[in-house]
């Protein structure tokens, strides 16, 4: 049986081998930091195992965020000089293989459906393939080694070390705003643990007009779109705002339809991931991988959208979702 965790350690491999690559890298004036940042976020893949498997303590991976967030905060991870294919290379093979170059992102997608539908009810000898309820997590991971061989065959490259000199090359370039998605998310169960959804709720209630119904969906729409730009995640802003005004209010006091509600309620968050820096993988990181001069054309560019599709989630949920 194929293990999800086995998918977690290749990971780890991955970021300690690129880890290995960034400190042997001279031209890269922070290497140490970079190569500390990076090689941290692999062992933590690696030891989360034994977390999980409550045979080793937890403290150390909390050490390690910390130690993480000093050296992105003091700045001491940059960027290096992988040694990849140059500008020009690329550009020949992009002339040769045209719209072939999208055959091996493709595969992910393929191979991640085949294991999440078929290959889940494949057994030997009694024991499923994959191991069950982790045929998405695996089905990606195999997806991506597979579009790996088909990329290295496609570009008749032979040497696994440029591939990875590459995806080096992208974890530089976008840094430790890549990891501030899920950073956000952790802080948004945070959030709901230590109370935080239970007192924005009080102060709601006490200013809410009681017989509004469309008074509560304006502050529930426009407060997961204020958390969201706020926390960077829909995700973290949503118990946070469902707790406070989503479930009390809309849906036990005002009677609406649960599943509604809350869809509405977290599209109404996603037009926050549009307009806030704090939306790395969405805003930020799209900025650097396309070197705009303007670190903030995206978010300048979707504001307008984001805007209109609040209003249209305004209405939506005040119309149909009771």
């Amino acid at each position: 049986m194929i293990k999800a965790e086995w998918f977690y350690w290749l990971v780890g491999l991955s970021f300690l081998v690129m880890a290995a690559q960034m400190y042997t890298d001279r031209g890269n004036p922070r290497r140490r930091g970079t190569a500390a940042f990076w090689g941290l976020i692999g062992a933590g893949f690696i030891y989360s195992t034994w977390v999980v498997e409550k045979k080793a303590p937890a403290e150390p991976l909390g050490a390690a965020v910390l130690v993480m967030a000093a050296l992105a905060g003091f700045g001491r991870t940059g960027r290096g000089t992988p040694r990849t294919t140059t500008p020009e290379e690329r550009a020949a093979s992009a002339r040769r293989l045209g719209n072939r170059l999208f055959v091996p992102a493709l595969t992910i997608p393929v191979v991640a459906m085949a294991c999440a539908v078929g290959v889940k009810h494949l057994s030997i000898g009694g024991q499923p393939v994959l191991q069950e309820g982790s045929e998405t997590i695996l089905g990606l991971g195999i997806g991506a080694v597979c579009a790996l061989v088909v990329g290295m065959v496609m570009l008749r490259e032979r040497r696994v070390s440029v591939p990875v000199q590459a995806g080096r090359s992208m974890l530089e370039a976008m840094g430790w705003a890549m990891l501030l998605p899920q950073m956000l998310a952790t802080l948004g169960n945070i959030f709901q643990v230590s109370g935080v959804g239970d007192q924005v709720g009080r102060i709601a209630t006490a200013v809410l007009p009681e017989d509004s119904r469309v008074v509560a969906v304006l502050v529930y729409c426009v407060g997961m779109f204020a958390f969201t730009t706020v926390m960077g995640n829909a995700f973290a802003a949503f118990p946070v705002m469902t707790a406070a005004v989503g479930w009390p209010v809309l849906i036990e006091h005002f009677g609406g339809n649960p599943a509604a509600v809350l869809a509405v309620g977290m599209l109404a968050g996603f037009c926050g991931t549009l307009v806030t820096p704090m939306a790395a993988n969405y805003n930020i990181v799209p900025a650097a991988l396309l070197e705009l001069k303007d670190q903030y054309g995206p978010i300048k560019a979707q504001a307008p959208t984001a805007v209109v599709l609040l209003g249209c989630n305004v209405a939506i949920m005040a119309f149909f979702a009771f």
